[in-house]
């Protein structure tokens, strides 16, 4: 039976699209790889093997760039699937569409791969880091390697989450799991970020942060070009071409900003980027950004518009020219990886002070110390600058509209978050590490002062006015998304007034009187998330005292005030316990970072538990005062509303709710009286 021409076409096609696609996964590979070698030569990784000194062999030198190549392009192409699937392209309703589904199980794959790779790179960093070749490394060295170094435990943590992320990418086609399952993913990426070059740098809060940032907009960026490639010949592509292209700013400006921040720190001059192998590399790198920043404008200015106009042969082709220069970049980021730098990882003769903060021994404290002497935290300078840009783009956007927005909403905003930029970016900061006292005040104005303002700038009722609507109803944008998180489940639980308060002042108590804080404050990603707690913590409760922003439904006003005096009391009842105490908190670290010019441990514990005593008075009276005002606000508008009530069942003739009150009432009366005359009565 003959084969019609419209299927014969289709099918030549689809066979030379599967083509295509083979040609372009080749040599984007070829290119990462090609690329990889040239620079682990440049950079002096395949140096000649010194005679004497622990090999690892021919086997462990060259797998382990290549395996590390290949997790991370796994990796990238996991979250860009799952970016794309979950945000970037319109769903079925509550389900993904099908192109969605699609890019769904092919993650699932992928993470799977990309979990092996992270256990095969164990084993060969154990045989690298150790000097054994592979055939003679035992189970137990590995074992060991993953249970008790952080290097180990980071990839033992990767591999899980990519196994997880595997899992649950199969698990249902819902739009809520895909978003769960892309945040998974991304955080996935990220522990391999606190260990190596960036951990044992001269400046942690620099090295580590800058480079988890790297890490997760460039996986964004080119996992993002990779599926929208898999997904050209869906009628989707132009629209989510278009929202990739602003996600993709986004992401290049992370890529570079985070990217010179970590090369500062790796380099330590300028000179060191014409003087050192790792500088030629850098310098590869930004040649390479360069390039794809041109390919990207020339997106926005092309490619978009003709994909409009319906030509997606423009696209494929550019973003094919994109994709081989991506995978080179990533070559040239391993490369990098295993490249010895110019300013010493670690050393014999290294402060261990330095080794142990990231930074030396401040001087004794003074008012220009603790304000200046900057330690900047890339985290948190790049969450406050988003914060303050995005709230601001919002209230343009309102005036622009002819809508107003307080002023007074403004400036608590910005000033919640320039006071949170002080606290961990200042001088303070580094007296935080070493001083229990510093510690202590620094936890004040992260969990009462900042809140509170962050609170009254009311964010996301801003967002909700300023974000514009999709105009494709089954694409959720941010607001919609915004919304989902608003009123789900998790949301109200975390904002459940016992829950909040439970929070708060748990944290007080579980952090202080166990060995967490000492845990803590030896990582960087664990003092990230203490401080990050601290922040979060009081923002819930003082959300549930003081909010205006949509969610759980406000409690009365009485039960508000009850709340905050039981706050009030837990944190009073905390600071006398602290100044009871006569045992160091968190000895092994206190003992290790204790200044020669400082007061004794206890007696520096006693003024940081005087400062927590002593800190919540103020706030607290705030609170107490904007809740009274905000239950005056609450009668008078009530007040305002029986009255005007009042005043159309004058005019229409008809009962308003006070008046069938006062009836009620009424009438309940007579019925009472009647029923004690009749039983007067029965009695006679």
């Amino acid at each position: 039976m003959p084969v019609p021409a419209a299927t014969s076409a289709s099918r030549f096609r689809s066979t030379a699209s599967t083509a295509y696609d083979w040609f372009l996964v080749v040599t984007a590979c070829a290119s990462g790889i090609a690329v990889l070698l040239s620079g682990l030569r440049v950079g002096g990784a395949l140096a000649a093997v010194i005679p004497g000194l622990p090999d690892a062999g021919p086997a462990t030198t060259w797998a382990l760039p290549v395996v590390r190549l290949l997790g991370d392009g796994l990796a990238t192409v996991t979250v860009g699937m799952l970016v794309t699937s979950a945000f970037l392209l319109p769903g079925d309703g509550r389900t993904v569409s099908p192109h969605g589904y699609l890019l769904l199980r092919r993650a699932s794959l992928t993470a799977l791969g990309w979990a092996v790779a992270a256990l095969s790179l164990m084993v060969l960093t154990v045989s690298d880091l150790l000097g054994q070749p592979l055939e003679t490394l035992k189970p137990a060295t590995v074992v060991s390697f993953a249970t008790m170094i952080s290097q180990g435990q980071s990839l033992v943590l990767q591999a899980g989450l990519a196994l997880t992320v595997a899992l649950l990418a199969r698990a249902g086609v819902s739009r809520g799991l895909a978003a769960t399952v892309t945040i998974l993913a991304l955080i996935a990426v990220l522990p391999p970020a606190f260990t190596g070059h960036a951990a044992g740098a001269g400046n942690h809060q620099i090295a580590v942060t800058s480079l988890a940032l790297h890490i997760l907009a460039a996986a964004v960026w080119i996992g993002g070009l990779v599926a929208l490639l898999m997904v050209r010949r869906s009628r989707m592509l132009a629209e989510a071409a278009a929202r990739y292209s602003r996600l993709a700013l986004g992401c290049i400006v992370a890529v570079t900003v985070s990217g010179l921040a970590n090369a500062a720190v790796r380099l330590g001059t300028v000179d060191q980027l014409w003087q050192s192998r790792y500088g030629w590399l850098v310098l590869g790198k930004v040649a390479a950004l360069l390039i794809l920043g041109v390919l990207g404008a020339a997106h926005r200015c092309r490619t978009l518009p003709a994909l409009r106009a319906g030509s997606r042969w423009a696209f494929t082709r550019l973003a094919a020219g994109e994709l081989i220069v991506f995978a080179a970049t990533v070559g040239l980021a391993v490369a990098l990886s295993r490249s010895p730098t110019p300013v010493p990882v670690s050393g014999i003769d290294a402060d261990p002070i330095t080794e142990l903060l990231g930074f030396p021994m401040p001087a004794a404290p003074t008012a220009g110390n603790l304000l200046g002497q900057p330690l900047p935290d890339m985290f948190f300078l790049t969450l406050c600058a988003v914060g303050v840009g995005g709230y601001l783009a919002g209230v343009r956007r309102m005036h622009v509209a002819g809508h107003r927005w307080p002023l007074a909403r403004t400036a608590s905003w910005v000033g919640g978050l320039l006071l949170l930029a002080a606290t961990t970016n200042l001088g303070v900061a580094r007296y935080a590490y070493v001083l229990f006292s510093a510690h202590m005040a620094q936890h004040m104005v992260l969990s009462m002062l900042v809140p509170i303002l962050l609170v009254g700038g009311a964010p996301v009722t801003l967002a909700l006015r300023a974000l514009r609507r999709p105009a494709d109803p089954q694409v959720r944008g941010a607001r919609e998304w915004l919304l989902i998180a608003v009123h789900s489940r998790v949301t109200k639980l975390l904002t459940h007034p016992l829950v909040a308060l439970g929070i708060y002042t748990g944290s007080l108590f579980g952090l202080y009187f166990s060995d967490l804080l000492g845990v803590l404050m030896r990582s960087h990603l664990g003092h990230l998330a203490m401080l990050t707690h601290f922040v979060v913590a009081g923002y819930l409760l003082f959300w549930v005292l003081i909010g205006v922003d949509p969610g759980r439904r406000r409690l009365p006003h009485p039960l508000l005030v009850i709340i905050h005096l039981a706050s009030m009391m837990a944190h009073g009842f905390f600071g006398l316990v602290l100044m009871q105490t006569t045992t160091v908190i968190a000895p092994d670290w206190y003992i290790a970072v204790h200044p020669a010019w400082a007061s004794s441990l206890l007696a520096d514990q006693n003024l940081g538990a005087g400062i927590a005593w002593a800190f919540g008075e103020l706030p607290a009276v705030v609170v107490m005062i904007i809740l009274v005002r905000q239950w005056i606000r609450a009668d008078v508008r009530e007040q305002v509303r029986l009255d005007r009530a009042a005043d159309r069942a004058d005019a229409t003739g008809e009962e308003d709710d006070l008046a069938r009150y006062n009836a009620f009432l009424a009438a309940s009366g007579q019925a009472d009286s009647g029923a004690r005359r009749a039983t007067g009565s029965d009695q006679h």
